[in-house]
């Protein structure tokens, strides 16, 4: 048997690149602003040299030297701590990103995300009969729930983090749109709590972090905990009609451990699709960042 694993990167889009990675790092562009930042994946050398990426860049994310993961942006440049930008493939998606709001590198937007926007975006548009409900679980600043909702879906959106909700809300009305259900709280107890209460969605987004915290200090290990949060999520899916998008980025997964987890809880699922996201550089080499899967019964 063979089986297809797909990889899939996004299109042209105006208001972000990928200029250069390498030597662990990343260059890009967010509409007017050029950052540089982590990349562990990035393990190769970079292809322009180091004045190059002093000369282009705004800002920097030094990372601090006994804790990898944590650090400050230095501003190079003149630019905003907060700024926004457009995705064009949805009329209206506005998203905010912010160099200041957290001590981690991360900005507020994961741009290889955009190809599971469209993906959820055409699902919804498509879906059978009545609009359907939607739960984004790790839901983070949004742009999964704002694309859901854009395309007349009910969403509830859900993370751990009030701040990042708030975040979210901002999305959403910057994007023209309202009537997201916000909800901050343990993504284990909610699903579970759904499930006693015989809720079902008919669509469920699942992007967890590695390592998570719930609002009471729950704590959330990926690899230890995954299998038993889609076990919880098969029994709130609605039977009929629906469909499951499934996001991770760990170093150490494949799409083939997805595509276990997905079978053994859902069984024989309908059109699945499995592989990795992956952002392609203006120098030509191209950037693994997260393994997918999902299904939907039409």
């Amino acid at each position: 048997m063979i089986e297809t694993i797909l990889s899939l990167c996004p299109g042209p889009w105006a208001d972000y690149e990928l200029i250069d990675t390498g030597g662990f790092e990343k260059l890009e562009r967010f509409g007017k602003y050029i950052l540089s930042r982590p990349e562990p994946q990035a393990i190769w050398d970079k292809t322009l040299p180091e004045s190059e990426w002093r000369k282009l860049a705004h800002a920097h994310f030094a990372k601090e030297k006994n804790n990898p993961e944590k650090g400050q942006w230095q501003q190079i440049k003149p630019m905003p701590h907060n700024w926004s930008i457009d995705y064009e493939n949805q009329d209206g998606l506005k998203m905010k990103l912010n160099l200041a709001q957290t001590s981690f590198k991360h900005i507020g937007l994961f741009p290889e995300q955009a190809v599971n926007w469209d993906y959820l975006y055409q699902k919804i548009k498509a879906f059978p009969g009545e609009k359907p409900k939607v739960l984004n679980l790790f839901a983070y600043t949004g742009a999964a729930s704002v694309a859901c909702r854009a395309a007349g879906a009910e969403v509830t959106h859900l993370d751990s983090v009030k701040q990042v909700v708030t975040w979210s809300k901002h999305n959403m009305e910057s994007s023209g749109l309202d009537g997201i259900r916000w909800m901050v709280d343990d993504a284990m107890k909610f699903v579970k709590r759904e499930a006693r209460r015989g809720n079902t969605y008919q669509g469920i987004i699942l992007d967890p972090p590695a390592y998570g915290r719930g609002p009471e200090g729950e704590k959330w290990i990926l690899e230890e905990q995954i299998n038993e949060m889609l076990k919880t999520c098969a029994e709130i899916l609605d039977p009929k009609n629906h469909f499951l998008l499934l996001n991770m980025y760990s170093l150490s997964f494949s799409s083939l451990i997805a595509a276990n987890l997905i079978r053994s809880n859902f069984g024989q699922v309908k059109n699945p699709e499995q592989g990795e996201l992956y952002l392609e550089e203006k120098q030509g080499k191209k950037l693994p960042l997260g393994i997918f899967f999902r299904f939907s019964s039409f």
